[in-house]
């Protein structure tokens, strides 16, 4: 029997982003992303799904009004 980690994925507002760092936990991940993309902050975090043998993450935009 043969244990392989799955490699991770991140998707975000179209955009394929590699994993910055396979031991960092996935909130991490996100504040390490936010200071390129400042609204991942808030968007809502949907998955692992797996695909190909890959973990992948989305992020998707949190929508709504101000006030």
């Amino acid at each position: 029997m043969t244990i392989n980690k799955m490699t991770r994925r991140f998707k975000y507002a179209g955009l394929t982003l590699p994993d910055p760092a396979p031991d960092l936990d996935v909130d991490s991940v996100r504040s390490l992303y936010a200071a390129s993309y400042p609204e991942i902050t808030t968007a809502a975090l949907t998955g692992p799904e797996a695909v190909d043998g890959t973990l992948v993450y989305t992020f998707t935009k949190a929508i709504g009004t101000k006030g």
